[in-house]
């Protein structure tokens, strides 16, 4: 040690430099460097690789890498020379702010063997800020008649480095009236003062300037200055006094934005403007101005933002108190914040090794995983776990890193993944946990062979089945996924009936569906008996069989064959003998049939189709038995005819079908008598039923010709009588009305209906109301439907409505008007509407212009049959005589006669029969429609 005090200064910086740079190791897991802050991108920091005992180019290849947590790497490593290099720029302040020691600790993950190390650098101040006070002015009041030795506060100024490079003086230029006091506090900090020297007077200088400079002590050396303005007021010899010199107050971290901390209080034994204290902050830094707001009037204290213990756990405010006129008061109000579980702890998978095979053994390592909680104390212990139910484990490595292993064996065929989910929870009330899920897949390997669901099948199939059909299909599952769970299906040999196995059946590899290589007959074999082989494709292959029987169900595919009564093979009849005193139920014969089919389809039953005499046998629907159903009489023929059905119960069914012949004697002679008069009968099928049919078809095919003739003959009179409404249309005008039937129509139709009218003042708005009429007496032919009538289209619903007339109609007359006296109604007293208009409806419009044409013939004749004089068209008893035919116009231009072609021209025409006056000033008639 006396060599090296002896050395040369240089000789002693460049051994302290080494002793700076030189790597502390503590016990192989911890490695410390140290290097100043602001050194640009790239500088050197520590030869990482010798430290780890690693060849610069073995870094990449073994996976050394750096894992931080969630911050911003401030260095990196070299992929040549293996050192550790700066990432970027580092600010000492931006770290650790005046912290006497700042540490930058990262960790250093060697992946090859899962081994993490600890790196700690302590970066050094350097004299890189200069100190700084919060604002450049400072306005100071101060009243005339302060005493000399009035101490005022200054404001204190701020410098971010620490030790040397920190503040460490204040400096007041020159005044005579002013001087420079520094104070220090129970921590240790100085701040100013400007002590009044002198007594003021406002008349000789009433405005003071002075400039305040503080000053660090590093090398170079940094300073900041503010100018401090004296304003000298007028006498105010009382200043503000707060009640409490200090206040303490503590808080949680989450209490909301808005609540009221405290409230201080500063009073001033003046009176008027010079009483009236304001609060203000004197010092706070910028983000501490955010989060509290003080009222300046009251000096209630509130939170304006969110408090964060992690952020900040202590704020220390100064309150200025200020009286209208030149005193302040200043206070210290001191806030804790404590700390509140509010920070969910954080998991980082670090590491993760996924897929992992089903074989591996238990301690296999899966996954690194990083935990870290913001909050502090118990609220930052943190505890991890996972499921129980998991072949997994969490084992504890250094610093906050879990690793994941498993406990147990795996098989993907049980669980082919697993969702892990690992659950931090830290230590705080209540506390809270944070959940990390990832998906860990089971990698598979070929340890199950394919497994039929059953040992044996068994399956129906009906006889005679199409070649190349589906049989059946059996499926063998493997657990085992991709080319070791590809199933192939094969058949073993075997020989049915001396054939090989594989003509009858065969299967697919692929599906596993059996096929029919030739259509199987029940009355053959029953049954087929399969053995199904089923190979997956894994390395080595493994099998397992099935067997499987093929059971042939019996189709309804022969037909009964009768054994009794065989038919005669050289053409003669047999004939069964039934004696004539033969009773009731004798048993004349039997007949026996076979069905080569079975179960069901062999089933058969007896009936009697036909008989020559109906109801003298009967035959047993299961026993084939024919007996007399009745006593033989002497009017019975000697010869009779049964025609007996077998048929079987298959579906559908099958039948045969046998004669018997029967010979009603008493005597074999008898029968041999006549025997040559017994043939067989020639035309069983010709009975009354065919007779019955043809006749059926013949009436049918009539009615269907005279419909089709009627209405060929209904679609010629239509079109004739529209050609003749075409061709008559120019010759109508100055033609005789005696020469059409319209009146007389018109007339036949209003005697059908009962019927009131009203006219009122505008023809067009007449209103006409038609009961229902009496359909006793009244008969209507297709043909009144043809024609279209108005007034029988409104009441048969039944006749088609055609939707435009056959001759086009001339608008009515809009000049036709009533006086008051001329509306309808009971003297003309009725309240109708001042502008009536004609029927808006065209088959009431039609109707009232029959009506009044009607009417206006009958008038000009002198024969009204409508109960009223000449000239009044019928109406004069109800409306009076003032209601003459005068005031009504001629619309006889206007009305068509529905059936013909041909418009009135002229009121004169014959009528050929009289309606019965109306009475009751009510136009009503009634009578029956013509029936053509």
């Amino acid at each position: 040690m006396i060599a090296q005090r002896n050395l040369p200064d240089r000789t002693q910086l460049v051994v302290l430099c080494l002793f700076l740079w030189m790597p502390w190791e503590s016990g192989a897991q911890e490695i410390r460097y140290s290097v100043p802050e602001e050194l640009d991108k790239g500088s050197f920091v520590g030869n990482i690789s010798a430290d780890l005992g690693l060849q610069p180019r073995e870094l990449a290849g073994r996976g050394v890498r750096i894992v931080s947590r969630g911050r911003t790497q401030l260095f990196s490593l070299h992929p040549r020379s293996g050192s550790l290099i700066t990432a970027g720029r580092v600010d000492r302040e931006e770290l650790c702010a005046q912290s006497a020691q700042c540490l930058v600790s990262f960790n250093i993950l060697i992946e090859d063997r899962v081994k993490l190390l600890r790196v700690d650098i302590e970066v050094t101040d350097i004299n890189d800020n200069a100190p700084k006070f919060q604002a450049e002015t400072l306005d100071i009041k101060i009243n005339e008649n302060v005493a000399p030795g009035t101490r005022f506060p200054l404001p204190e100024a701020v410098d971010p480095d620490v030790g040397v490079n920190a503040l460490q003086s204040y400096q007041l230029s020159p005044s005579q009236h002013f001087s420079l006091g520094v104070q220090r506090r129970a921590n240790g900090v100085t701040y100013p003062e400007l002590v009044l020297e002198r007594a003021l007077d406002r008349e000789e200088e009433a405005l003071h300037r002075l400039v305040l400079t503080a000053s660090d002590g590093g090398s170079p050396l940094r300073s900041g200055t503010v100018l401090v303005t004296v304003t000298v007021f007028d006498a105010n010899d009382n200043a503000p006094v707060f009640t409490l010199p200090e206040y303490r107050v503590r808080v949680p971290e989450n209490l909301p934005v808005g609540t009221r901390l405290l409230t201080v209080t500063a009073t001033d034994k003046d009176e008027g403007a010079n009483g009236e204290v304001t609060y203000s902050f004197r010092k706070l830094p910028d983000t501490q101005l955010l989060k509290f707001q003080l009222n300046k009037n009251t000096g209630e204290i509130q939170i304006s933002d969110n408090l964060d213990y992690e952020e900040t756990g202590f704020y220390e405010l100064e309150i200025q108190a200020e009286d209208g006129g030149a005193y302040l008061a200043t206070a210290k109000v001191l806030i804790t914040v404590e700390d509140v579980n509010d920070n969910s702890p954080e998991v980082t998978i670090t590491s993760l090794s996924s897929p992992v095979t089903e074989d591996s053994p238990p301690g296999t390592f899966i996954a690194l995983l990083n935990v870290h909680d913001l909050d502090s104390g118990q609220n930052g212990e943190i505890t991890c776990s996972i499921s129980e139910n998991l072949p997994f484990k969490l084992e504890k490595s250094i610093d906050s890193y879990y690793r994941l292993v498993t406990s147990s064996r795996l098989d993907r065929e049980h669980i082919p993944s697993y969702n892990i989910t690992v659950r931090a929870t830290d230590g705080g009330s209540p506390p809270l946990s944070t959940e990390a899920r990832f998906i860990l897949q089971v990698e598979d390997v070929n340890d199950n062979p394919p497994t039929f669901s059953h040992t044996s099948y068994f399956t129906y199939i009906p006889e005679n089945n199409p070649r190349g059909s589906s049989i059946f299909s059996v499926t063998a599952l493997d657990p085992d996924s991709k080319e070791n769970a590809q199933v192939i299906y094969s058949l073993a040999e075997d020989t049915i009936q001396g054939a090989p196995l594989s003509s009858y059946i065969s299967i697919n590899s692929d599906t596993g569906i059996l096929y029919a290589l030739r259509s199987f007959d029940y009355e053959q074999f029953h049954e087929l008996h399969v053995l199904v082989t089923a190979s997956d494709s894994g390395n080595p292959p493994l099998n397992s069989s099935a067997s499987l029987s093929v059971f042939l169900v019996d189709q309804n595919d022969n037909t009964p064959e009768i054994l009794y009564p065989a038919l005669p093979t050289d053409g003669s009849t047999g004939v069964e003998l039934a004696p004539r005193s033969a009773e009731p139920g004798y048993l004349v014969t039997k007949v026996v049939a076979v069905d080569r089919d079975s179960g069901q389809n062999a089933w058969l039953s007896y009936r009697s189709l036909k008989a020559s005499e109906p109801g003298l046998f009967s035959v047993g629907l299961h026993t084939g038995e024919v007996r007399t159903a009745r006593a033989l009489m002497d009017r019975d023929a000697l010869k009779q005819s049964l025609v007996v059905s077998v048929q079987d119960h298959g579906q559908p069914p099958l039948s045969a079908t046998i004669t018997v012949t029967i010979a009603v004697a008493d005597s074999i002679p008898e029968v041999l008598a006549d025997l040559g008069s017994l043939e067989p009968p020639q035309h069983s099928d010709a009975s009354s039923l065919t007779l019955y049919l043809v006749v059926a078809v013949a009436v049918v095919s009539c009615v269907f010709l005279a419909f089709v003739i009627m209405l060929l003959a209904l679609k010629l009179r239509r079109w004739h009588k529209s050609h003749l409404l075409s061709t008559a249309g120019d010759g109508l005008v100055g033609m005789p009305a005696s020469h059409f039937v319209g009146v007389d129509g018109v007339r036949a139709f209003l005697q059908t209906y009962s019927h009131e009218v009203s006219l009122t003042a505008d023809s067009r708005k007449s209103h006409l109301i038609f009961p229902q009429p009496n359909y006793a007496d009244t008969l209507i032919s297709q043909d009144s439907c043809e024609k279209k009538d108005p007034l029988s289209l409104l009441d048969d619903a039944k006749c088609p409505v055609e939707d435009s007339p056959l001759v086009p109609q001339a608008p009515p007359n809009t000049d036709w008007r009533f006086s008051q006296a001329q509306r309808p109604g009971t003297s003309g007293s009725q309240n109708g509407d001042e502008t009536g208009t004609w029927p808006n409806n065209q088959f009431d419009t039609e109707m009232l212009q029959a009506m009044i044409l009607a009417s206006a013939s009958e008038a000009a004749d002198g024969s009204s049959t409508l109960g009223g004089g000449a000239g009044t068209m019928g109406l004069s008893a109800r409306y009076g005589p003032q209601f003459t035919l005068q005031h009504v116009p001629d619309y006889r231009q206007n009305v068509y006669i529905p059936g013909s072609n041909a418009t009135l021209t002229n009121a004169a025409g014959k009528r050929d029969s009289k309606a019965p006056a109306g009475g009751n000033g009510n136009k009503k008639k009634s009578g029956k429609k013509e029936k053509k």
